[in-house]
């Protein structure tokens, strides 16, 4: 057998590159999905990475390596959920027909990421544990999500498909009954979190139409 066969005949034992990016991307999620879940059982101060470490059988200093501090790894937890929220944001903006359409599809989805481990992070967690960047961070992007639900009840009202009210109370309305499943909706629960999210959005926007 000649080198060149004997070379075709063996795979290489090496990862590739890409290989190597994705087995580490892999840990990452898995280090980030052990401690958003103990984060949202536990909150942020009563967590311990040490605890994180042990229920995936690393060291503490694996997950210094792959993600870093505490905070650092709450900070990922919630930019999991934010970017879920802005897909969300996104894709409803997409949506033909109204405001009220737009609304709608976007406060399904909105329901559905807070009752998801990064997204129930999202709205379980304050700013008090965060550094001062920490903290900024966290607010702006809250903020964003807050603009956009107003601006699709603006759109709303301004097409006719919304009553006319102040959009700043009724996106906080909405906003506030919607989060509330992030603290008693649980995974084992009868209802799936679709059902739960699609009967909550019928309920609190079945009088937003303006009436004849």
């Amino acid at each position: 057998m000649t080198a060149a066969s004997a070379s075709e005949a063996v795979p290489s034992p090496f990862r590739t590159r890409e290989q190597r990016a994705e087995e580490r991307e892999a840990k990452r999620l898995a280090v980030l999905i052990a401690a958003v879940r103990m984060f949202n059982q536990r909150g942020f101060h009563a967590t311990l990475l040490e605890d994180v470490a042990a229920s995936l059988g690393i060291s503490k200093p694996t997950i210094y390596h792959y993600l870093g501090n505490k905070e650092q790894v709450l900070l990922e937890c919630i930019a999991l959920g934010i970017e879920q929220f802005q897909q969300a944001i996104a894709e409803a903006q997409a949506v033909p027909g109204s405001g009220l359409d737009r609304l709608r599809h976007f406060l399904r989805s909105y329901a559905c990421i807070n009752m998801d481990d990064f997204g129930r992070c999202v709205i379980r967690t304050g700013a008090e544990p965060m550094s001062a960047e920490g903290a900024r961070i966290f607010r702006d992007n809250k903020r964003g999500i807050d603009s956009a639900l107003r601006a699709f009840i603006e759109e709303g009202m301004a097409d006719g498909s919304i009553a006319p009210s102040d959009p700043k109370i009724l996106g906080f309305t909405l906003a506030g009954a919607l989060n509330w499943p992030a603290r008693w909706h649980s995974p084992d629960g009868d209802m799936g979190a679709d059902e739960i999210a699609r009967q909550m959005v019928d309920i609190l926007t079945a009088g937003l139409a303006p009436r004849a």
